[in-house]
């Protein structure tokens, strides 16, 4: 196991699968106390199964189910995990989804299950966590930075998606709100920035790369030839995560192997 942040307590949401297990994963190899949360009671076990990888590779944490759309469960998961490991120092705003629809027959409520998920949900963390390290103040023995807030967002922030007007306004809403918050407090050392990834092996996009011909498809859009692995995201994380880029703040860093180049344009359009 790393070091880079040991004993460091990190809040992933959405970290029973996909990239916020990846994620997940990938700070606890680095040292950090992690808190998986999960949405719901059929995501329970998945959860359990992330925090046991990690318990088994010598790591520490513990599961969390939090709908992060709504308010008082997010201050309750903040206020558990400061009851149970001290403080928070670390927020991985991971916790997303789809729910995709052509344009003129989405619904409202279609709308709302996006934005309330990706963006209200992204808020409600950021504040809880902002607050809690005010609250604490400065710890220099494992950190320069008063906290970290790392924002999941994705391509989709600068590339529109057809089909899929929610989850791009979410996305697009995200970057806007992780500028603004790092605007604000990077005078009190509070650090937020977002990755971007591209296309990801993960359940939320399987149909995607899951056979030959998906994926050939796929790697039309991926200049770099590959899709993108959970790992990927993870070492970004860690990195973000870090002291080692303490001079990075308000900045999106896309994992994408060349998504957001607009390979279409290689060839002149």
């Amino acid at each position: 196991m790393g070091n880079k942040l040991q004993s460091q307590v990190a809040i992933v949401t959405g970290a029973c699968s996909g990239i916020g297990a990846g994620v997940a994963n990938a700070l606890a190899t680095d040292g950090a106390i992690v808190v998986i949360n999960y949405p719901s009671d059929h995501t329970h076990d998945a959860a359990d199964a992330v925090l046991n990888e990690i318990k088994s590779a010598g790591g520490r944490g513990m599961i969390y189910q939090c709908d992060v759309s709504k308010e008082d469960q997010v201050q309750a998961m903040f206020a558990e995990t400061v009851k149970q490991f001290g403080t928070v120092d670390i927020l991985i705003n991971n916790a997303g989804l789809q729910d995709d629809s052509p344009f003129t027959e989405m619904t409202l409520a279609q709308w709302n299950h996006v934005i309330g998920v990706n963006l209200t949900g992204q808020f409600l963390c950021a504040r809880e966590a902002i607050r809690e390290f005010l609250r604490r103040g400065m710890q220099p023995e494992k950190s320069v930075a008063l906290g970290k807030i790392i924002c999941m967002s994705s391509v989709h922030e600068v590339i529109p998606w057809a089909g899929h007007a929610n989850y791009a306004a979410s996305k697009g809403g995200i970057k806007l709100l992780m500028q603004t918050l790092a605007q604000e407090f990077a005078p009190k050392k509070i650090r937020i920035n977002s990755i971007g990834p591209g296309a990801i092996k993960t359940p939320i996009n399987k149909s995607a790369w899951d056979t030959p011909e998906a994926e050939v498809k796929l790697l039309t859009l991926i200049p770099y030839g590959r899709v993108g692995i959970t790992d990927d995201i993870g070492k970004a994380a860690v990195w973000l995560a870090s002291d080692d880029s303490d001079y990075v703040n308000g900045t999106t860093l896309f994992v994408d192997g060349g998504m957001t180049l607009f390979p279409g344009f290689s060839t002149n359009g």
